[in-house]
């Protein structure tokens, strides 16, 4: 907020710490196997009536997941994440746009120790926001939530905005990946996924794309569950619109290949996964196809080092969070 000509932004706290795995976040394409320090603080500047996307539902499904906010500082956040053998820093949780500068500051600390940064985000940002955070940042999973503008309006934002991000966040480099909550009756139309996976293929072919299951529950009744038939319905428009890298998520072993990760130019499987775990990978060191050569877009390790966990765990001992 803007106090008197002094910027007052929040700072200073987390609203929860958690350590995923990189796949849950998700990205797919970025250091398969690692373990993502997920940390949020509160507040979103939009108000999805079913809030309980691939992200957030599964960390609010965790009572413990998401603690009362405690202060702390940027150094002990990212002592913490090192200590639990993390890869990533990721903000999230909450719409991390609205809580940029503190993230900024953790961001720096983490880049000093040689950790990867990332944000978990609906993309509801302008460019100045965007290249204040650019020079501290890996990696950016973008919540294309409809590709209909009426439809964004009632969850308080717009449509273009959202694709704006997507478009600069691409040419500027940063690694994107975008999941799509799917919704009978809100945005699973063959119109809107066509022209929503058109617009991702005109950014880029490369930009995987994972289309999630909705469950329902307390907060949205009104809508039906996903089927895996729906997701994979969903898929098929996307591969269609040209996209390279389509995933199927939230229904681990119902979705035949659509948890893998295939060669888009031979189809030999790279990555073979059930829901977050990763079960089998492939790819040389410099990310390469073994059996074809062609790079594979993304952010990858020299070597698969194993997986960290394939489950969201709570550190083990949060009192090592230095309180100011």
């Amino acid at each position: 907020s803007n106090d008197g000509g002094t910027l007052r932004a929040p700072w200073g706290y987390v609203g929860g710490v958690q350590c995923d795995p990189v796949e849950k976040k998700p990205f797919f394409h970025a250091h398969p196997g690692a373990l993502a320090y997920s940390f949020g603080m509160l507040g979103c500047d939009l108000h999805c009536s079913y809030c309980q996307n691939w992200v957030t539902s599964q960390a609010l499904r965790d009572p413990a997941a998401i603690a009362q906010p405690r202060d702390t500082t940027p150094q002990s956040l990212v002592q913490d994440a090192l200590r639990q053998g993390a890869k990533i820093v990721v903000s999230t949780y909450n719409e991390p746009l609205i809580t940029v500068e503190w993230a900024v500051e953790i961001f720096k600390a983490a880049r000093q120790q040689g950790l990867t940064t990332g944000f978990v985000s609906n993309g509801n940002g302008t460019d100045r926001v965007l290249e204040f955070l650019r020079p501290h940042i890996d990696l950016y999973k973008v919540d294309l939530k409809s590709f209909d503008d009426r439809r964004y309006r009632e969850l308080g934002g717009r449509l273009q905005p959202i694709l704006d991000t997507i478009t600069w966040l691409h040419a500027a480099g940063v690694w994107v990946e975008i999941v799509t909550l799917l919704i009978p009756g809100f945005n699973d139309s063959e119109q809107e996924l066509r022209g929503l996976t058109a617009f991702l293929a005109g950014v880029s072919r490369d930009l995987p794309w994972h289309v999630t299951a909705f469950h329902q529950d307390y907060r949205m009744t009104d809508a039906a569950n996903t089927t895996p038939g729906m997701l994979t319905r969903a898929a098929a428009i996307g591969r269609e619109a040209g996209l390279r890298y389509v995933y199927a998520g939230n229904a681990p072993g119902r979705v035949g290949s659509l948890e893998h990760t295939d060669c888009g130019t031979c189809g030999e499987r790279l990555i073979a996964r059930y829901g977050y775990l990763v079960q089998d990978y492939r790819l040389t060191r410099d990310g390469a196809c073994p059996r074809c050569a062609t790079p594979v877009p993304g952010r990858w390790s020299a070597a698969f080092e194993g997986q960290r966990t394939a489950f969201p765990f709570l550190p083990h001992d949060r009192t090592r969070l230095s309180v100011i």
